[in-house]
């Protein structure tokens, strides 16, 4: 935590301590507006929010680890882009501005609204070698952060993704991260049956065993996707820029694990929105020392369950800005 961080956190405890409520009993709302200070390194009068969707292929589709076949990932950019989707109408709601990102889709998105950061048109599979070129993963990184530094004025960047096979990626990233196996770490991603679920295993067993690097980089190029190595990017240039790094489930939580690894200070701008249903995801989630805010059963993506703790830390901030003082409204404080 920096100077600044530390004092903008104790003067956003004072200040809560101050209103007309028993000390703390806002719970954890108090502690989650104590942190945006702390991360920010100024107490928060207001709070501006981006959501960061990237989107990109994976090879190890191919493999059968996914209920939905490839070519949906496009079409679901596509669906970003003309506003149909959950995290479009969950944006809107959180009053958030929207950023689509095309990482690496099979078939580049051309639509309104969409970003083009391409790494390449999809990853390798990973079980016959590594995904992608530790020089593409670079790429990815330094296009996330950079992506960041563009956007002026903004307090959270809420993480969400997009791609067909990306929560095969994010296992095999915890696996060999944690060094855990691959039934720790796999679930039924969109809907796998029993069957889909002993593919996916086995693909990332093989996986891990295709790449055998446990360096940061080294997993991210031989097991991540596009997407990922961009959204890793987006946490160390949130870190970078001190701006919080809101994330949504599973695989945008692999991706600031890939980060901190990277970069160990990178992990004080982050926040847990939710606890996904997939195993993998608690496991990344006390690896990173994060207590998520919801716990909805949500398996969607698309930075959705990100988009619905966004008024959660809306309320931290205005209870800051708007809640009467004691000494404002004359109540006695009891010091409790």
């Amino acid at each position: 935590m920096s100077v600044e961080g530390a004092g903008a956190a104790e003067e956003a405890r004072r200040a809560y301590d101050a209103k007309t409520k028993p000390r703390g009993s806002l719970g954890r709302l108090e502690d989650l507006g104590v942190r945006l200070a702390e991360i920010r390194g100024v107490v928060p009068r207001s709070l501006e929010a981006t959501v960061v969707v990237a989107a990109g292929d994976h090879g190890v589709a191919v493999e059968g680890v996914s209920a939905y076949p490839q070519e949906v990932t496009a079409q679901m950019v596509a669906n970003f882009a003309a506003g149909g989707a959950a995290i479009n109408v969950l944006a809107r709601q959180a009053g958030a501005r929207l950023v689509l990102v095309d990482a690496g889709v099979a078939v580049p998105v051309v639509a309104e609204g969409v970003r083009s950061l391409r790494l390449g048109a999809g990853t390798s599979s990973f079980t016959r070698g590594p995904a992608m070129t530790e020089t593409q993963a670079r790429r990815g990184l330094e296009a996330g952060a950079a992506l960041v530094d563009e956007l002026d004025g903004v307090d959270v960047v809420a993480l969400g993704e997009m791609g067909i096979g990306n929560t095969t990626s994010a296992s095999a990233i915890a696996a060999a991260l944690l060094d855990v196996a691959p039934e720790a770490v796999c679930g039924r991603g969109t809907g796998l049956d029993d069957a889909g679920l002993a593919r996916k295993v086995d693909a990332v067993r093989r996986g891990l065993e295709a790449n055998p690097a446990r360096d940061a980089l080294g997993v991210l190029a031989g097991l991540g996707g596009f997407e990922i190595a961009v959204l890793a990017g987006v946490v160390l240039g949130c870190a970078r820029n001190r701006v919080a790094a809101l994330l949504d489930g599973f695989i945008t939580t692999a991706a600031a694990l890939v980060a901190t690894r990277l970069e160990p200070a990178a992990g004080d701008v982050l926040i847990a929105s939710h606890r996904s249903p997939e195993p993998g995801h608690a496991l990344l989630l006390d690896a990173l020392g994060l207590e998520p805010l919801l716990d909805l059963g949500l398996r969607l993506g698309e930075g959705s369950g990100a988009a619905l703790a966004l008024p959660l830390l809306r309320s931290a901030v205005a209870i800051l800005e708007e809640m009467a003082t004691f000494a404002d409204a004359g109540v006695t404080d009891a010091g409790r």
